[in-house]
């Protein structure tokens, strides 16, 4: 054992292991001291350089009077650190070590590497077991406690079947300082790091044992469930599991701050379980979507049938018919304005449907009307009239392009008509002569 320093304290030292290997911390439970880590030494010592200290209040470290609190523990950690030349080191620890270790990863985290929380809570909130804890360490003694502390730290056939150990142990806790066991048990009853602790982004093994009535499982299942990424480890041990299950908590942590995986994911489960709702938002959509789509689908395609606009074209060819047969006789310039009622047409059309705007096509008959025009200048007599008529409603029956050709096909067969009228005055003159 050697005693550092720190300010105007001493604290209890001892590092073991090679010079050049990764550094271990490792931070005692209440009423016990470094001396609990015996059983992991052996081969945690191979793989590290092993510090481990008694906390404030226990074994040779310094035990003044008063309260104490877990952010005053942590600084003596990292005190420790600094004293020994340390920038960063590997952290276990076990119930109140454990706690320490927790306050390190949150307001000290570029000083720990990986970290093992063994054991313990975020937070107790039972006030009265403290307080009446402090009170019985001040006035009777350790003595008084060592017994229910033994307890709750082992299972019964544990504790039937090592008595050596069980004799150890109680020694251990029979030798804390009062004082100190005092002080430590105000700090854990008014700890609580259950927010503090979702900020930790460190690789984060948290190890609990399945008859743990101390610091019970579900305190160590919300830590490793709070901390992103945090694996959670359950051995078959009661509060002191690194002594209950020795072997299999050294091979954990050996394993753990070496980088291999070690216990259950919590996170991954969790997120397993969220997805849950996803498949249900899912399937609604799904369900709901199906039938609009047909509804939708029905009312548009009723309208937009072509049937609608064919009854219309039909007026508006029957009502143009009559009108451009009585108004050739007249005039020319009225027969050109006649078109006009087509486009009434086209507009009484659109407040059914807008495809009825189409027959404005028909305009071409509206260029069409000056061959009347000339047909009716060139031939006067009834014959004449009754050509035009019936070009007339040939092109308006059918205002398609095609039928508008024909008419200019016809045309050359209009010019003998002239010149036999011609003809027949030219020989009326003739008579006359004679």
């Amino acid at each position: 054992m050697a005693h550092i320093r720190v300010g105007d304290e001493l604290f209890n030292v001892m590092v073991s292991g090679p010079r050049e290997a990764p550094v271990l911390l490792m931070s005692n439970s209440l009423g016990t001291d470094l001396r609990m880590w015996e059983p992991q030494l052996p081969e945690l010592s191979k793989h590290f350089k092993v510090i481990r200290y008694d906390s404030r209040g226990h074994g040779d470290s310094v035990a003044e009077p008063g309260t104490y609190s877990i952010e005053r523990l942590g600084k003596d950690a990292v005190a420790i650190l600094d004293k020994l030349g340390v920038d960063k080191a590997h952290f276990v620890g076990l119930s109140m070590g454990g706690m320490v270790g927790q306050w390190l990863l949150s307001h000290a985290p570029l000083r720990i590497n990986r970290a093992v929380l063994a054991n313990t809570s975020a937070h107790q909130g039972i006030s009265d077991i403290w307080n009446q804890r402090a009170k019985t360490a001040r006035e009777e003694g350790m003595a008084k406690l060592s017994g229910p502390t033994l307890e709750r730290w082992f299972t019964p056939e544990f504790r039937r079947k090592n008595p050596k150990i069980m004799t150890e142990i109680k020694a251990m806790v029979e030798a804390t300082p009062p004082q100190g066991y005092a002080g430590c048990c105000l700090a854990i009853r008014d700890m609580d790091q259950r927010q503090s602790i979702k900020s930790i982004r460190k690789q984060v093994l948290v190890i609990i044992g399945k008859h743990d009535s101390a610091t019970i499982p579900e305190h160590g299942r919300l830590i490793a469930e709070t901390i992103p990424g945090a694996r959670l480890l359950a051995l078959d041990a009661a509060h002191l599991s690194n002594v209950e299950a020795a072997e299999a908590f050294t091979t954990a942590v050996v394993n753990f701050l070496q980088g291999r995986m070690v216990g259950e994911p919590l996170k991954p489960t969790e997120a397993a379980a969220a997805p849950k709702p996803v498949p249900a938002k899912a399937t609604a959509p799904v369900q709901g979507a199906a039938p609009k789509p047909p509804v939708a689908i029905a009312p548009k395609a009723a309208p937009t049938p072509a049937i609608a606009p064919k009854p219309a074209p039909k007026p508006v060819a029957a009502s143009p018919a009559p009108a451009a047969a009585a108004k050739p006789p007249t005039a020319n310039a009225p027969a050109a304005k006649k078109p006009a009622p087509k486009k009434a047409a086209a507009k009484k059309a659109p407040v059914k449907a807008k495809p009825p705007a189409k027959p404005v096509k028909a305009k071409p008959a509206a260029k069409k009307t000056p061959a009347k025009k000339s047909a009716a200048k060139k031939a006067a007599k009834a014959p004449a009239k009754k050509a035009a008529a019936r070009k007339a409603p040939a092109k308006k029956s059918a205002p398609k392009k095609a039928v508008a050709k024909k008419p200019v096909v016809k045309k050359p067969s209009k010019k003998p008509i002239v010149k036999k009228a011609v003809k027949k005055s030219a020989a009326k003159k003739a008579k006359k002569r004679r």
